[in-house]
């Protein structure tokens, strides 16, 4: 079996830096190529760190060239970006959207997303909306394989504080019976697991998963 060159997109964030995990111990996978804006200090023999900005297209693209599968797990806040819409939009529309692209153009044959239960290009919620234009952008672009991941709540360490997070995490493990399982919170772990397993099914076509086929995949 030919081992595999992977790309992640957004390793420094909760799902991305498990997904790195997951990509380092298994052996299906030779060579992580680990795409960061800002400096990232992490070594290991499998990982080629590629520094960039991500507006750059040509370095972009040089960066994803190579690559037997992309994983795409970046995001942002409002807090993050100072409630500017533009620049909001600029991480979590250009770069999975601009990745995706060229992934295409290099012959990158598989592409996984994180996106988020609920995502609709039609929603007046405008996070909910966003993530739905990005999964339609993607699914356009007639890749081989693309697998968009929709987690509701995220368990996990996250490395900032966020109130609301952990208030939503509070609630749903008491009324976790009555919410439905796309809805279900779902642990970090889990969503990697889920992502690593489908990149290695190679399953052809545009496929969505929510809580369910997470779990079933990560098992």
């Amino acid at each position: 079996m030919e081992r595999k060159t992977a790309t992640l997109i957004g390793a420094t964030g909760l799902i991305g830096s498990q997904i790195l995990q997951q990509l380092i111990d298994d052996t299906h996978f030779r060579k992580i190529k680990v795409l960061v804006r800002r400096p990232f200090k992490f070594v290991h023999p499998k990982i080629e760190l590629i520094q960039l900005d991500f507006g750059d297209e040509v370095a972009y693209q040089a960066a994803i060239t190579g690559s037997d599968v992309v994983f795409c797990s970046v995001g942002t806040t409002l807090k993050q970006v100072n409630s500017d819409m533009a620049a909001y939009r600029k991480i979590d529309y250009d770069i999975p959207v601009n990745a995706a692209r060229f992934c295409v153009t290099t012959g990158c044959p598989a592409f996984l997303l994180v996106s988020a239960i609920g995502a609709n290009s039609k929603s007046s919620n405008f996070y909910l909306k966003l993530k739905g234009e990005v999964e339609e952008k993607i699914g356009s672009l007639g890749l081989p394989s693309v697998a968009i991941f929709r987690p509701s709540m995220l368990v996990g360490q996250r490395a900032e504080f966020r109130l609301g997070e952990k208030v939503g995490q509070v609630l749903m493990g008491v009324l976790g019976f009555m919410i439905p399982k796309p809805y279900k919170a779902i642990d970090v772990k889990t969503v990697a697991k889920a992502m690593v397993a489908a990149a290695k099914k190679e399953t052809q076509g545009l496929a969505f998963y929510t809580y369910a086929e997470m779990l079933s995949l990560a098992d």
